[in-house]
């Protein structure tokens, strides 16, 4: 039989002290806007889904051009990556940096280090959406 903690305990252990647990958090990120400076626009998802992705890109590699219509956010774990976007926009990701990506820009992320670029993505829309769309 399984057994299933009250979200009420769940919920009380957010308004107790962290020194009362080993745990504790740090904010890596909390903004509004995308990391070209353009504002998230609202969310209105019919039928949730989320999508976590580990991509690993190999050293020197560079990915084809393309672009989200759903939002996503990712944190490098490993490497170097250098995105780049259609206009211009360059931004350069070293280990335990976030990324709020771009949605409905085309750009491109490039393994720059000397090893191999590791980032995890997780991607919130519509199951019908899809997570990225290549540029022909």
């Amino acid at each position: 039989m399984k057994k299933y903690i009250p979200f009420w305990v769940l919920s009380a252990c957010v308004l107790i002290p962290s020194a009362a647990y080993a745990a504790n958090s740090e904010t890596v990120i909390q903004t509004d806007s995308h990391w070209n400076k353009q504002a998230i626009k609202p969310i209105h998802i019919e039928h949730p889904q989320v999508t976590i992705l580990r991509i690993t890109i190999p050293a020197g590699e560079k990915l084809s051009m393309h672009k989200h219509p759903i939002l996503n956010i990712g944190y490098l774990t490993k490497g170097e990556l250098t995105v780049r976007s259609e206009d211009g926009g360059v931004l350069v990701l070293h280990p335990g940096d976030p990324i709020v990506e771009l949605v409905d820009i085309w750009h491109y992320g490039e393994s720059t280090g000397s090893e191999d670029a590791e980032i995890v993505v997780t991607y919130v829309g519509d199951k019908e959406d899809p997570l990225s769309i290549a540029k022909e």
